[in-house]
């Protein structure tokens, strides 16, 4: 049989286990071919239709077969993150003010400055990335009264989890601090019971977003395309998108009227905390809603808030005697919702920080048992004891982790605001991903994008590291629980297909998959982990279809 592409490089690097060294032997993708001399693979109708070398030419070469040639190059499965948030993420960049790297309320207050100084009188100032360690004590707004009296100014914090807002912001947004919450959401007051401007939580935040400007639909597409090629051009062929808020669906439609998404994207719905039945049938309903290159599959909880904010679940509370109650009032509803979707064969993915709620989660899950066609997951799990670790495993449950959290929001010295509330017992067992992979787990990887850092080829090596790979003296936070290379980019490739229910057809480089590739330069198995972090992608492919990256910039 012709094919459609024949793609020809100097190596096939499937990421499987390494040689045993008794025996040198290897799982192949392919039982015809020899892994150690693949560089060539044949596509057809997007699909993989062989694997092997030169020969590939004179078998499946025809007439009209297009063949692209990456001399010295590696071919690998397309990198897939776990855990991002496209729409919003891309519409918050787009928009937004970047307040990333600055630590000081100065440089803060310095940069909002720089905006409203670009803005029209009146225009509503909004950021991303705020860090929250800037503050000393509970971050409030008063600081932006003072400095900018009148200006709405709306900063997300690096969680994402909460606001901190001007004084003009709360009474544009009409905030009382009497608001109250189907969920653990809530509007901070001080002493004097006013709003201090610290707002908590995704329905208490969703009080201020009512009233951000507008953004046209074909603005929003075009946000989304500018990140979503930025994210492609790091090594992405696909992510998972832990939402589908508006104007999700009505972006990606927009985009695919006019061409193609730059990659493929797997939406899981939130059902929001404390709903009801009549809530969970519409989220089921739009199980099975596409486009060409995004689905809807699979429902997300947010079960805890964050450890930051004090959000969190935890066995026990805080240092500030908060991070010890549930995001949901009613935890037996949790319970009942996933067993719901589980019944009508919809794998769950429950955002759960906190020890406490990482327990919860696995027992709901227990009880349920299996949704059919992918796993259930639990996602962040920020801190747990010895005895989670093995569950996972036992009860199939893949533990979804963004290990750039740790390198880039925490330090080794425990002064940042994570380790100090949470204490140094919970802290050295953060994000375990070592231990999690050596009792037997699947873990997939994700950046939790933009909150993360978006380059997969970033995110990868700091967690080889436990470090930010571009910083050399920085101490690693958790250095127990680094993983090597051929294990992260795994957990990027096999396991994220595994974690969709797609392991038959994604996540490996064999006859019968999607030919969805990502081309590196160099193999990230012979490179450091630094060397990785620059290691160039010459181009990706979804279904066979090529998009070059010679020239694109990643994203941040």
């Amino acid at each position: 049989m012709y094919a459609d592409r024949i793609v020809r490089a100097a190596r096939i690097e499937n990421f499987d286990a390494a040689p045993d060294p008794g025996t040198g032997s290897r799982p192949a993708s392919n039982p015809a071919s020899n892994p150690d001399l693949d560089s060539a693979l044949a596509i057809k109708d997007g699909r993989i239709l062989a694997v092997g070398g030169a020969e590939l030419l004179d078998r499946h070469r025809g007439t009209e077969t297009d063949v692209v040639e990456f001399p010295g190059a590696t071919l690998t499965p397309g990198l897939t993150d776990a855990h991002a948030h496209p729409v919003w993420g891309s519409m918050e960049i787009g928009g937004g003010l970047d307040l990333g790297g600055l630590d000081t309320l100065e440089r803060i207050c310095a940069r909002v400055a720089d905006r409203i100084a670009a803005s029209p009188p009146g225009a509503w100032i909004t950021g991303y990335d705020l860090d929250v360690n800037a503050f000393d004590g509970e971050p409030d707004g008063e600081v932006f009264q003072r400095r900018f009296p009148g200006v709405p100014v709306s900063l997300m914090t690096r969680d994402a989890h909460a606001l901190v807002i001007s004084p003009a912001a709360v009474e544009l947004a009409g905030l009382s601090g009497a608001e109250t919450f189907d969920d653990a959401s809530e509007v901070v007051v001080g002493a004097d019971g006013r709003p201090t401007g610290y707002v908590v939580e995704l329905q208490a935040m969703r009080l201020v977003f009512d009233h951000y400007p507008h953004v046209p639909l074909p603005t929003a597409a075009g946000h989304v395309t500018t990140q979503l090629r930025a994210l492609a051009a790091g090594g992405l062929t696909g992510l998972h998108a832990m939402d589908f808020t508006d104007p999700s669906e009505a972006v990606y439609r927009e985009i695919e009227r006019t061409g193609d998404l730059p990659l493929r994207i797997r939406c899981s719905p939130l059902v929001p905390a404390d709903s009801r039945r009549d809530t969970w049938e519409s989220v089921a309903a739009l199980q099975g809603l596409a486009g060409r290159r995004w689905h809807v599959e699979g429902v997300k909880f947010m079960l805890d808030g964050t450890a930051d904010n004090g959000s969190a679940w935890f066995e026990h509370p805080d240092s500030l005697g908060q991070n010890r109650r549930p995001l949901w009032k009613d935890v037996d509803g949790y319970r009942t919702a996933v067993r719901y979707f589980t019944e009508r064969g919809i794998p769950t993915a429950t955002h759960a920080i906190g020890d406490r709620a990482v327990r919860f989660a696995l027992d709901a899950i227990e009880e349920a048992g299996s949704a059919g066609r992918a796993p259930h997951r639990i996602e962040h799990v920020e801190s747990i004891p010895d005895d989670l670790l093995g569950r996972f495993a036992e009860l199939g449950v893949v533990a979804s982790l963004q290990p750039v959290h740790a390198t880039r929001m925490t330090r080794a010295d425990q002064s940042d605001n994570w380790s100090r509330r949470i204490g140094p017992e919970r802290v050295a067992h953060g994000w375990r991903t070592r231990d999690l992979i050596d009792r037997g787990a699947a873990v997939a990887l994700g950046s939790d994008w933009p909150i993360g850092v978006g380059d997969p080829r970033v995110a990868l090596a700091d967690a080889q590291l436990r470090r930010p790979v571009e910083q050399p003296d920085a101490r690693p936070v958790q250095p127990d629980q680094r993983i090597d290379a051929r294990e992260a980019y795994a957990a990027m490739t096999r396991v994220t297909a595994a974690a969709a229910g797609a392991a038959d057809r994604l996540g490996r480089i064999a006859p019968g998959y999607t030919a969805d590739l990502t081309v590196f330069a160099a193999n990230p198995l012979d490179l450091t982990p630094e060397q990785q972090a620059a290691n160039r992608v010459l181009a990706t492919f979804i279904d066979g279809r090529v998009l070059r990256h010679d020239t694109q910039e990643t994203a941040q």
